[in-house]
């Protein structure tokens, strides 16, 4: 098992990856601001990061999942370069230009380093996003360190 699946959300995620309250202009800035953390703990490349905004200019907000909701995410050979996903609340929702699911307020950018070894973390993520209390709780969370719980304890591992 060792180097080989990722099983649940929380084997991708750290505090260092989440982030509370941001203030962002715009769906790109979101996104930016969103990568950001992945970028600075060399889980993603800059390239990645615009890799991810050129993909929605071209194929529309295809990212924006459910109500509320972005997966920023672009392909493994584009910069990704550990396995891993944060974590960011916006301050104010922004518009993403998905009719059915905008404004978006919570962002899960996703590096992936092929396409396998992330899918039990992104089944883990559909399962805490299909649960209302998560958005709650996700609100109500004061500091980085209270999400990392909360995901940990939504996934059992508490």
């Amino acid at each position: 098992m060792k180097g080989k699946v990722a099983s649940m959300l929380s084997d991708l995620l750290s505090k260092e990856l989440v982030q509370l309250d941001v203030d962002a202009a715009d769906w790109e800035d979101a996104i930016r601001k969103a990568a950001q953390p992945l970028v600075d703990n060399k889980k993603i490349t800059v390239g990645y990061v615009d890799d991810i905004i050129k993909g929605v200019h071209e194929l529309g907000p295809y990212i924006v999942i459910t109500e509320h909701v972005a997966l920023p995410h672009a392909r493994p050979e584009s910069g990704a370069l550990e396995p891993a996903i944060g974590i960011t609340v916006l301050k104010t929702p922004v518009e993403f230009g998905s009719a059915d699911n905008d404004p978006v307020k919570f962002l899960f950018p996703l590096a992936a380093k092929d396409s396998e070894s992330h899918l039990g973390a992104l089944q883990s993520l559909v399962e805490l996003l299909s649960d209302p209390d998560f958005f709650v709780q996700l609100e109500a969370a004061k500091t980085a360190e209270e999400i990392v719980g909360l995901v940990n304890q939504k996934e059992g591992r508490l």
